[in-house]
């Protein structure tokens, strides 16, 4: 008897929340052409900015449901129910009865008939770097005030009545240039037309010293929509000061200038080595760049960055054009991007910087050890089950679990969609399934792990292990070039695994790897191995740190005959 009035009140709960419907239409003003995509219900408590700009991982963010759309025709209902994701709260039917700002987005996907058979629908980059707020074509509603009740029965319909405009190209300038190709290992893999760009930051005198060739420095990071870190005039003087939360600062938006604007005056001035600069554009499918390796779900990125983009740009702004004379150095994603390019083409490169890189040993995937636990979200005991923290700041005060992380992004994308960080991660580590998309590396409700592809990931991706397993074929390319900094209090706790690799590397022999494995002392994410600076300082500074470090070490590891004085100038 009481299991079934428990199942009558379940039912009845149903009925009393289904009878407020809330539907989304567009019309065919917006796209005459039926669509695909993630379709969004964004819902807050409050007005200070749209509900598209307020979904995030930490406590202050406001609520998302999503929905799944294929061939949606124009005037047509789609209809939020009690079973769409949510996050932070799971169910529609779970949320507390008030007033919200409500509004709906839709992010467009396109269907790709991709060179190993399989058809999948993704959103592709618009020039936005993988933004689903932002995205260029994507339908959205106007935020509206509402009440939201369960027990009410009017109709909420949201119309999509405007479209996110395109974004304009950045201009050339005398020291910033841009280049974008169509890669032909890239549009053979998608089946359609793409591209890579770079924007490029000349050095002082390349219009002046034709003759000369320079070497080239690869900052590798999340998409830029521009050269980064360099401005040509003083900082604003009505620039009104911002606060920064993270670091405790009023008027950090005038610091950031400041700095700009001394590295202008470095990268101009006497004694500064003169290199080509450059930032890569490689935003994908699944996100905002592409990891720059070879992947069975994104492609052969990494072959087409090394073998295509690269030398069309030493070909177009007189680069030196060979390994001894190219580096890298980036932070976070950019951080696993250079050590991976470095042990996978490591003739083709001379020495990484990586700073505060992304997992780089599997053992600790952030908190957890990938190949022994059986769960990504919580260790489990007999009897007890704690969550795993996702971030942090310096003084360990937990912000959000890799739960709630996953969460939101299952919420924003089903099948690796969401842009997001774990998905990416997913998305490039993993085999392809039989659907098309990534295999799940752990499942995205429960956490439970997948050991055959987490095996799979070893072999392939676990850039600790595959030093170690390789190092009799790679050591003698490798040796010298591998320098990782990290501060130990990272926010995603991405140390660990600095922690694993340092201990392999120190162990390798014949030869040993003489690099460089440095921590920050309470450093949080972006730490960059400069001792004598704050974090807010020392992640600004990343091309005239390590462009002039190189600048020295490579005179022990050019070859014989190398052109070291030139660009000198």
């Amino acid at each position: 008897m009481r299991k079934l009035f428990c199942c009558i009140l379940l039912l009845y709960t149903t009925a009393c929340f289904s009878q407020q419907a809330i539907l989304v239409s567009f019309s065919s003003k917006q796209s005459a052409q039926p669509l695909d995509g993630r379709l969004l219900l964004l819902l807050s408590k409050n007005n200070g900015q749209e509900p598209r700009f307020q979904i995030s991982d930490d406590a202050i963010t406001q609520q998302a449901f999503g929905l799944d759309v294929e061939n949606w025709q124009p005037a047509e209902s789609k209809r939020f129910t009690a079973k769409e994701w949510g996050y932070p709260i799971q169910s529609l039917q779970q949320l507390p009865s008030g007033d919200y700002y409500v509004q709906a987005l839709l992010h467009r996907y396109e269907t790709f008939h991709r060179k190993d058979g399989h058809v999948v629908k993704l959103p592709m980059d618009r020039g936005e770097g993988q933004q689903w707020n932002l995205a260029p074509g994507n339908l959205y509603s106007k935020p509206v005030k509402l009440h939201i009740d369960g027990r009410l029965k009017n109709i909420i319909h949201l119309d999509l009545t405007e479209v996110i405009p395109a974004i304009k190209e950045p201009a050339d300038t005398k020291y910033i240039k841009h280049i974008k190709i169509q890669s032909k290992l890239l549009t053979e893999f998608w089946g359609r037309p793409m591209y890579l760009g770079a924007h490029i930051l000349l050095p002082e005198g390349w219009d002046t010293h034709p003759e000369v060739r320079y070497p080239l420095a690869i900052f590798h990071g999340h998409f830029p929509g521009d050269f980064g870190g360099f401005r040509t005039t003083p900082p604003d003087t009505a620039l009104q000061p911002d606060y920064i939360a993270r670091f405790n600062l009023k008027g950090y938006n005038k610091i950031v200038q400041q700095e700009n604007y001394n590295f202008y005056k470095q990268w101009t001035g006497p004694g500064f080595p003169r290199v080509i600069a450059i930032e890569i554009q490689h935003a994908n499918p699944y996100y905002d760049d592409s990891y720059a390796v070879n992947s069975e779900n994104l492609g052969p990125y990494g072959d087409a960055i090394t073998y295509e983009l690269i030398p069309e740009i030493e070909k177009r702004f007189r680069g030196i054009g060979q390994g001894w004379a190219r580096f890298m150095y980036g932070g976070s994603t950019g951080g696993w991007e250079v050590l991976a390019a470095q042990v996978f083409y490591p003739g083709e490169y001379n020495g990484c910087y990586a700073a505060c890189p992304d997992p780089i040993d599997f053992r600790a995937y952030t908190v957890f050890n990938l190949y022994k636990d059986k769960n990504a979200y919580f260790e489990e005991g007999d009897f007890k089950k704690t969550a795993r923290p996702g971030h942090r700041n310096y003084l360990g005060q937990v912000s959000a679990t890799i739960q709630q992380m996953n969460y939101r992004e299952l919420t924003l994308g089903t099948k690796t969609r969401s842009g997001q960080q774990w998905d990416i991660w997913e998305a490039v580590f993993s085999p392809v399934g039989a659907d098309g998309y990534p295999k799940r590396i752990f499942d995205k409700q429960t956490g439970v792990i997948d050991s055959t592809v987490a095996t799979y990931w070893k072999e392939h991706y676990d850039l600790s292990w595959i030093m170690k397993r390789d190092w009799p074929k790679i050591g003698q390319q490798l040796t010298g070039k591998v320098h990782i900094y990290c501060g130990d209090m990272d926010n995603y706790y991405l140390n660990n695994a600095v922690y694993f690799t340092e201990e392999m590397l120190k162990a390798l022999q014949d030869p040993a790897y003489n690099g460089e494995v440095d921590y920050g002392d309470r450093a949080e994410h972006c730490w960059n191995g400069d001792h004598t600076q704050p974090n807010y300082i020392s992640r600004l500074r990343y091309h005239q740190m390590f462009i002039t470090k190189w600048a020295e070490e490579v005179k022990k590891r050019a070859p014989a005959g190398a052109d070291l004085n030139s660009w000198r100038y």
